[in-house]
């Protein structure tokens, strides 16, 4: 698929516990492409230098190679992490307040989607599988539907071709 490797989409340390997938995060796809043009765009919307926009998933092995340091003071991660869990798909608890009340909408309406689908996806594959197969699903969604090239979480616009994705996504920011 356009967009994202096998191993990535397998990838355990992309898949942030709270539901944003984080091969669909701008910031790893600034770091993974190292588009510093990127880098500086996203930077410039969660108020960091270039330099400090990188990540390569906020669930790396301890010490992370490069974790966002918002992703890096993460409470949901924290949380899961805390409970012995590495999602918020197998927490009884959920959705907590804590998803409840995320300060940024456009993830509060992505993770309210996406653990449901987690879950159904691991009740019927299993977890390495139905993990995988989540992660596929997200990245099939970030596709635009004009032209076909991947997009990221929160694009108000296709980079390729310019056409307006916001509603047919995630909403505007």
């Amino acid at each position: 698929m356009e967009g994202w490797s096998e191993d990535e989409i397998r990838n355990k340390a992309l898949m942030a516990p709270c539901g944003l997938y984080c091969g669909a995060c701008g910031v790893y796809i600034a770091t993974r492409d190292d588009n510093l043009k990127f880098k500086t765009v996203m930077g410039t919307l969660y108020g960091t230098k270039p330099e400090e926009t990188a990540c390569l998933g906020c669930m790396q092995p301890d010490p992370p190679e490069k974790l966002y340091g918002y992703c890096g003071m993460c409470s949901i991660r924290n949380c899961v992490k805390g409970k012995g869990l590495y999602s918020c798909h197998q927490c009884a608890d959920w959705p907590c307040a804590q998803i409840k009340n995320f300060g940024f909408a456009t993830g509060r309406r992505v993770m309210l989607e996406s653990i449901p689908l987690w879950r159904a996806k691991v009740a019927l594959l299993g977890d390495e599988d139905g993990s995988a197969a989540w992660a596929r699903a997200v990245c099939e969604r970030y596709h635009c539907r004009g032209c076909g090239k991947p997009l990221f979480r929160g694009a108000q616009r296709c980079r390729a071709c310019g056409r307006d994705v916001a509603d047919e996504l995630d909403g505007s920011l």
